[in-house]
C-alpha cells in the first residue's frame, strides 16, 4: 500500500470540541439528498474528516459500518485534491439506502463541490496577525 494514501490519525476528526466547532461555524455546506457535508477551514495543511452517522438515520450497525469504511476509502483516495478544511459528514435518512457505488459517486460529486466552493470562498488573513489592517512603521 502507498503510504501517500494512508488514513492516519491526524485526519481524522477525534475529539467533541472539534466536532462542535464545525457545527458552531462551518464555513462550506455541501448538500446531498442523502447527507449532509459541513466544512470549515483548519489552518493546517491537510484535511481532516468526522463521520455522524446515527442509529436514527441508518438503522443497521452493518450499513452504518459499510458507509463509514466507504466514506473514509473516498476521503482517503481524494486528500490529496481537498482544501485545509475540517470536514464533517453527516447522514440522512435515505443513506443506508444507497449501493456502494452509488454512495461512491455522490462522495465524489461532494469533494468536487467542496473544492469549487473553497477556491471560490474569498481568502480571510491569517489570524496570526500577518494583516492587521494597521500601517507598518
Amino acid at each position: 500500500m502507498n503510504g501517500r494514501f494512508s488514513y492516519p490519525k491526524l485526519l481524522r476528526l477525534r475529539r467533541p470540541a472539534e466536532f462542535k466547532a464545525i457545527f458552531d461555524a462551518a464555513q462550506f455546506k455541501i448538500g446531498q439528498p442523502q447527507f449532509l457535508m459541513l466544512a470549515s477551514p483548519n489552518g493546517l495543511q491537510h484535511p481532516r474528516l468526522g463521520l455522524v452517522i446515527a442509529k436514527k438515520k441508518v438503522r443497521l450497525a452493518v450499513q452504518r459500518n459499510r458507509i463509514k469504511r466507504i466514506t473514509r476509502d473516498s476521503f482517503r483516495r481524494q486528500q490529496h485534491e481537498l482544501p485545509a478544511v475540517d470536514l464533517l459528514l453527516i447522514a440522512r435518512q435515505d443513506l443506508g439506502a444507497l449501493d456502494n457505488e452509488s454512495l461512491h459517486q455522490a462522495l465524489l460529486d461532494a469533494w468536487k463541490r467542496l473544492q469549487r466552493k473553497a477556491r471560490q470562498a474569498p481568502q480571510k488573513p491569517d489570524s496570526k496577525g500577518a494583516d492587521t489592517g494597521k500601517p507598518v512603521a
